[in-house]
């Protein structure tokens, strides 16, 4: 059958979906996905997937990818990220059996893609982005879609939404906020630069950011004229969002836990799960909220998902008339809703701290640490109390330790240049001077580095001697 393309290819394949769930890293599994769709999802996409790994490593695609076959589990998205048009197109093609559409993520502002060179980092090459995208329009039997975050400029949004149309993009996902928005700094997401785009191309457009329950959705596809709207936090917090119900967080966990039970997933992933849905009652009850982090097992994660659930219809029980919800949540604890994420001045008032210029939380000063009271831990630091509770913190109890000259790391002990190890081995290799203490030269002797440097660098070899420098070093040697 030929491919089909833009709105045909929306309105058939993908149904006409207009309630979508979005990509999301260990989030978006099977498990999920089914949960989601029982309760009104029209589309969902797979986590997003590494496209290198998925190449070479058969487990991962396996385990991601190649499990259980579910009928109901469509119509799906699959995403990747990637900085190769070859081994994007590779990837994909062993991808493309599996789903409807593959997706090229230009979206993830975590440091993780900067790192790695992929997702939103990737949105000023737009000659690798047009190649990688002819290419797998051309390769593969399925369409190729796209998930973009928007430049500050709306003109510039715009261009860059036309020249992926123009490559072959079939579907547009776009996210109205930019790279930098992100945690406590992520504000409003832009509905004007989504609307902008979805008059400038012809190909179908997906909204994302804003969207925290049903009338979100409805107002949006008003306002912005869009196909569809994708869901992430507001989904993870309320699986019925698209239901336009706020159902008991029980109801939802445990609906969730039997379905891992049929299509098992990771224990991190349904841990995360159950931290976003019960997220209001956890602040209630603290105890729980660590034995729900502490727990090794799916039976473990049941019992305290039951606990929560005794806890919340005791409290239920002894409620009082007109009784209304605290912490200005709009309903009680105990029922899904939305997690509103403080920005930069709100988190610096809860962390009793003042924020800078930019609105970022100051760093707790370290004496504050000190006494070793738990209440002033960071979190990871009372994660560390708990499993060894004789454990200080104190810095004037830490060894000091000699830095090295060039990068503050520890020093060899033995190093007679008070460097590191790398930084010994480095100097070893440019200058061919082996350090006494043993630590430096990664040839073990001076004979084997310098034959080494002769094969990386003929040039050496062609002089037909070594320069000056190292006749010296060699001098020296001989004469040890």
């Amino acid at each position: 059958m030929p491919k089909l393309r833009g709105e045909a290819f929306w309105r058939e394949t993908l149904r006409s979906a207009h309630y979508v769930v979005a990509p999301m890293v260990d989030q978006s599994e099977l498990a999920w996905r089914l949960l989601s769709r029982r309760h009104g999802a029209q589309l969902c996409y797979t986590p997003m997937l590494h496209a290198q790994v998925f190449l070479r490593d058969a487990n991962y695609r396996r385990e991601n990818l190649y499990g259980e076959a579910c009928p109901e589990d469509r119509p799906l998205i699959v995403q990747f990220c990637a900085n190769d048009p070859e081994v994007f197109v590779q990837a994909a093609l062993l991808a493309q059996d599996y789903c409807d559409a593959i997706d090229l993520n230009l979206g993830c502002p975590q440091m993780i893609a900067k790192r790695g060179h992929y997702g939103a980092f990737l949105q000023e090459e737009w000659d690798l982005l047009q190649r990688m995208i002819l290419l797998a329009n051309e390769k593969l039997s399925v369409p190729i879609t796209c998930k973009i975050r928007v430049f500050p400029e709306i003109d510039k949004t715009v261009k860059y939404a036309q020249m992926l149309e123009k490559a072959g993009c079939q579907l547009l996902t776009v996210h109205g906020r930019t790279k930098e928005q992100k945690g406590p700094l992520a504000g409003v997401a832009s509905w004007e630069h989504i609307q902008a785009v979805r008059k400038a191309v012809s190909i179908p457009v997906f909204a994302n950011g804003n969207i925290q329950c049903l009338s979100d959705v409805e107002e949006c596809i008003r306002k912005t004229g869009v196909h569809g709207v994708m869901s992430a936090e507001g989904n993870l917090h309320n699986p019925a969002l698209f239901e336009g119900r706020n159902p008991l967080v029980w109801e939802m966990a445990e609906e969730y836990l039997e379905i891992v039970q049929k299509y098992p997933c990771p224990l991190s992933y349904v841990r995360a799960h159950l931290f976003k849905l019960w997220h209001h009652t956890l602040q209630v009850y603290q105890q729980l909220r660590e034995e729900l982090a502490k727990v090794k097992t799916l039976e473990g994660i049941v019992d305290v998902n039951r606990e929560l659930k005794l806890r919340c219809q005791e409290e239920i029980a002894n409620q009082k008339e007109g009784e209304k919800p605290k912490e200005g949540l709009p309903f009680f604890h105990w029922i899904c809703q939305p997690y509103i994420r403080p920005g930069p001045k709100e988190r610096c008032k809860e962390n009793g701290a003042s924020g800078t210029e930019k609105g970022v939380r100051g760093k707790r000063a370290l004496e504050e640490e000190e006494d070793g009271n738990s209440e002033l831990l960071s979190k990871n630091k009372q994660k560390k109390k708990l499993r060894n509770p004789n454990k200080s913190f104190d810095p004037s109890l830490k060894p000091k330790y000699a830095k090295c000259d060039q990068c503050g790391n520890p020093k060899g002990n033995k190093c007679v240049f008070n460097m590191c190890r790398g930084c010994c081995k480095k100097r070893a290799f440019k200058e061919t001077a082996d350090c006494p203490g043993k630590c430096s030269c990664p040839y073990k002797s001076l004979s084997k580095c310098l034959s080494q440097r002769v094969i990386q660098n003929p040039e050496i070899s062609r002089r037909g001697a070594v320069d000056v420098g190292e006749t010296a070093v060699l001098e020296a040697a001989g004469d040890s």
